[in-house]
């Protein structure tokens, strides 16, 4: 009871609708953009999309555009050098649809080193 009530006295504050407060998960692994327009993080449960050429793959998760950016030292190049498509280490913040393997919004993310996902053996090979 306390704590519905607290969520409750919480939304009221923050001008939300009752029941919108939940806990965002934070997500490691691999932060990949293969081709223009797709963005994926692939951790131990999942390959999550973030965006899609494909429509029929369903809407961009909201905030994306707050996904971490990268330098060139924790950044793997693939395809066309100087593209910027390839892959690195992030963490994000964010809500997921788990059935569809989506996130649905990005509320942050942090860049980690190469080296924490490569050797996270929960993590497949990007």
């Amino acid at each position: 009871m306390a704590k519905s009530f607290h969520s409750l006295l919480l939304a009221m504050v923050l001008g939300l609708p009752a029941g919108s407060l939940h806990a965002a998960e934070n997500r490691c692994g691999w932060y990949q953009m293969p081709t223009p327009g797709n963005l994926w993080l692939t951790d131990k449960d999942a390959t999550w999309t973030i965006t899609s050429q494909a429509e029929a793959a369903g809407p961009d998760a909201v905030g994306a555009e707050k996904t971490p950016d990268f330098d060139s030292k924790q950044f793997v190049e693939t395809n066309v050098p100087g593209t910027g498509y390839g892959y690195g280490c992030a963490c994000l913040v964010v809500d997921t649809n788990a059935k569809q393997e989506r996130i649905t919004r990005v509320y942050s993310g942090k860049i980690k080193p190469l080296s924490a996902c490569r050797n996270d053996k929960t993590l497949p090979k990007p």
